[in-house]
């Protein structure tokens, strides 16, 4: 268990942040980068909650399971897989966090209407809060795989999978919100031309 007593601690005051296994970084590093936008998405996912606790408790009972999933998915990424022995079980997304994930999706999007045009981002409180949590979830998901592209780094398959399958189910949320409400806001090609 995580015991945090003191909040400040001053280590970082050289641009350095330490990771899980004890190891430093400089706080741009790429590694760095994935996991705090791994965090702003969470952050994204608890502001869309403000609203999905009322508009759909289904669906927030969801997401708050992925906010979990998604500390997970942080803590797997502060602890690189470098061959380092480590005196724990570092945590790691696994294949099933994915499967969980796809349920999901098909759950929320079996009633939608299929999609005939891009959609706005925007409707419903909720819904727009999930739309930006959905593009703050694509940045993470493109570090991450950025990440996995660096010679000497890892990054297990199913966190890279996790983190699309999640931008994916944050779309079919906002189409699931704003199809309770009035409807998705479509895109008009060449509309104000």
């Amino acid at each position: 268990m995580v015991t945090l007593n003191r909040i400040y601690t001053r280590t970082g005051d050289d641009g350095t942040t330490a990771l899980a296994t004890g190891g430093r970084l400089v706080k741009h590093h790429i590694r760095v980068s994935s996991y705090g936008t791994v965090d702003e998405t969470n952050a994204a996912i608890g502001l869309a909650r403000l609203h999905t606790l009322t508009e759909a408790p289904d669906l927030d009972a969801v997401l708050g399971r992925i906010q979990n999933d998604l500390f997970d998915l942080g803590a797997d990424l502060a602890t690189p897989d470098n061959g380092e022995k480590l005196d724990y079980e570092p945590l790691r997304i696994i294949q099933a966090q994915v499967d969980n994930m796809e349920r999901e999706i098909d759950r929320f999007n079996k009633d939608l209407a299929p999609l005939r045009s891009f959609i706005l981002p925007g409707g419903t409180p909720g819904a727009a809060h999930l739309h930006l949590a959905r593009t703050v979830c694509r940045r993470a998901e493109r570090l991450i795989v950025e990440l996995s592209q660096v010679e000497g780094e890892t990054v297990s398959g199913p966190a890279i999978k996790y983190m699309n399958r999640l931008s994916d189910f944050l779309f079919v949320a906002s189409r699931y919100l704003n199809a309770r409400a009035s409807g998705d806001i479509l895109w008009v090609p060449g509309a104000n031309r």
